[in-house]
């Protein structure tokens, strides 16, 4: 092994067991079929979120229940090319970025066509199947199921060719149909979730194809409430990337696909599912609905007074080992964030270094006395002539050692280099990166990766030079306690940025309180470590080298220690700071 001295021990498919519900989840289209029979309904609704596939739908239990009759509410919406003119202003012309949408799903519906399909759904005699994005608006039925799936395996689907809604995109650029879903389609399709969440019968998870996985709603909104006062880790994913390293393939215990592995999302709710099992079935939800659903036990009051039901922290690993630089960017201001794409705060960020080979290292910040229209003009140039760009001559490249914290405010010009494999601690507003140089390269695609040099242009602050950055942004270092039961430091982040950070060493236990905020933490050292409640509140939980987990507000006080007394474990916790 080179990055770690024991066999990987990372868990790639965690969940929490929720008891009392052991009899009430069901998996495969026989078993789901024969439960939706047994209720005897007249009108059977299968409200779908965005992504689930009716094909497959249809074939494993409409071809068992043998409904007389048989609805697909997506006929309730304007046709495709309506919906592309009436979402084109929130979705610009920009192949990345658009503009956040925040109205209802109604807003895309046909009046006329509702009330039609109401009134032949309420004219037939025999059992009804309705099913479709937003069947519930045509009516709640009998029996009401809620069928769901987690935003990555809906990007996987695009990639293999899924159109957007009521679109025949099949091969249109995978970026342009996840602006789409991210900006408009999730968004509303969220909120109407969210509003007969209280009411379904069933929850059906269709992330894994042919394999359906059934469970009462009253189980399923049991276990959402488990998740919103114990500590627990997100389902993570890991995909390639044209500068993508070996990193996380050797310590994350990664199968060989022929690629490398660039990034992981192991910490980004907006992104991850989360697992819950009912005695032998494990359903797959995505974690928004967590976050929608218990906003003030998961993340505290304060903070959801501060953001909403949004999760503002995230952790995510960027692996440049053995790969290349990483694009040079920078990320909008809060003003400009919110100005131009409706988003409420921007990407404040920071890079902590989990590891780093010899020549490894972080561009941030311009060089002293440089030309701002030069350095601008010079991006312009090799863009437009494919030509290259002498990042070293306008951007600082400061050496990267293990454990080190360099801190990112939006509007400072950064990146990793290769060789370093980076734990992203940030805000959640991760798509508006603007990248201003790709180092020449195209993207696994075969396609030029994205540039947004004019907006950087706009946003790049220029007082953050050399010194300014050396004395503000690297390893701003502060010991906190210094005893022989353990060190805590205050690693970051920036005064400019809401998030703090706190890195803990010890060999035996802290005691930690969530003080009413979710906190968000990592074990960056160590085999393993134990998650306990001092109180009994809930079960130890058990986390493993480089996991991330969330601890949410209502846990309150929590301990952490090493699994085996003695040995050395190091965890960085991050939580929103109080003004």
């Amino acid at each position: 092994m080179e990055h770690i001295p024991h066999p990987s021990n990372y868990d790639k498919s965690p969940c929490l067991s929720v008891c009392g519900h052991d009899d009430q989840a069901w998996e495969g289209y026989r078993a789901v079929a024969a439960v939706l029979g047994a209720r005897d309904a007249r009108v059977i609704v299968i409200d779908c979120y965005l992504g689930v596939d009716y094909d497959e739908l249809l074939a494993g239990i409409a071809a068992l229940l043998a409904p007389e009759s048989v609805f697909c509410s997506d006929d309730i919406f304007h046709d495709g090319d309506e919906l592309a003119r009436l979402m084109q202003p929130h979705l610009t012309d920009d192949r990345v970025r658009g503009v956040m949408y925040y109205g209802p799903i109604t807003d895309f519906v046909d009046a006329g066509r509702l009330a039609r399909m109401r009134a032949e759904v309420a004219s037939r005699t025999g059992t009804v199947l309705v099913y479709g994005l937003a069947a519930s608006l045509v009516c709640r039925g009998d029996v009401l199921v809620l069928a769901d799936m987690p935003r990555w395996e809906i990007q996987l689907r695009y990639r293999a060719g899924m159109p957007n809604f009521k679109q025949r995109n099949f091969n249109e650029d995978v970026l342009v149909k996840y602006k789409r879903g991210f900006f408009v389609e999730w968004r509303v399709a969220d909120r109407h979730k969210m509003e007969i969440l209280d009411d379904v019968d069933f929850y059906l998870d269709t992330t894994l194809a042919g394999t359906p996985k059934l469970v009462t709603g009253t189980a399923y909104r049991a276990g959402l409430r488990e998740f919103s006062r114990r500590p627990f880790r997100l389902i993570p994913y890991f995909d390639p990337g044209v500068w993508g390293g070996t990193w996380m393939q050797e310590v994350c215990g990664l199968p060989d696909v022929g690629k490398n592995y660039a990034w992981s999302f192991d910490g980004v709710p907006e992104e991850n599912a989360i697992g819950m099992r009912f005695g032998d079935v494990t359903i797959e939800t995505p974690a928004m609905n967590l976050v929608k659903r218990h906003p003030v036990a998961l993340l505290g009051a304060k903070n959801h007074a501060r953001f909403g039901a949004e999760f503002p922290i995230r952790f995510d690993f960027l692996d440049t080992i053995g790969g290349q630089n990483l694009s040079l960017q920078v990320h909008p201001t809060t003003e400009y964030i919110k100005t131009h794409f409706g988003m409420a705060y921007t990407q404040d960020e920071s890079y902590f270094i989990l590891d780093a080979e010899e020549d490894g290292g972080v561009y941030l910040g311009l060089r002293e006395g440089i030309d701002p229209d030069a350095f601008v003009g010079d991006l312009e140039r090799a863009q437009r002539e494919g030509t290259s760009f002498d990042a070293d001559a306008y951007v600082n490249r400061f050496p990267a050692r293990k454990f080190d914290h360099f801190l990112i405010p939006a509007g400072t010009v950064h990146c990793s280099s290769a060789g370093t494999m980076v734990l992203e601690v940030s805000a959640t507003p991760y798509i508006f990166t603007f990248k201003l140089w790709d180092w020449g390269r195209l993207g696994l695609d075969g396609r030029p990766r994205p540039i947004h040099i004019e907006d950087g242009r706009r946003v790049i602050d220029h007082t953050r030079t050399t010194r300014w950055v050396a004395e503000h942004l690297v390893n701003r270092f502060e010991v906190i306690h210094d005893g022989s039961d353990y060190r805590e430091t205050k690693t970051g982040l920036h005064e400019l940025e809401f998030i703090e950070t706190r890195l803990f060493e010890t060999s035996g236990a802290t005691l930690h309180d969530t003080a009413d905020g979710v906190n968000v933490l990592n074990l960056v050292d160590g085999r393993e470590a134990v998650i306990e409640s001092p109180s009994d509140a809930f079960e130890p939980f058990v986390v493993h080298y480089a996991e991330t987990f969330i601890v949410p507000a209502a846990v309150g006080a929590y301990r952490i220690r090493p699994t085996v007394d003695g040995e050395q474990i190091r965890v960085l916790k991050a939580y929103v700071r109080s003004w």
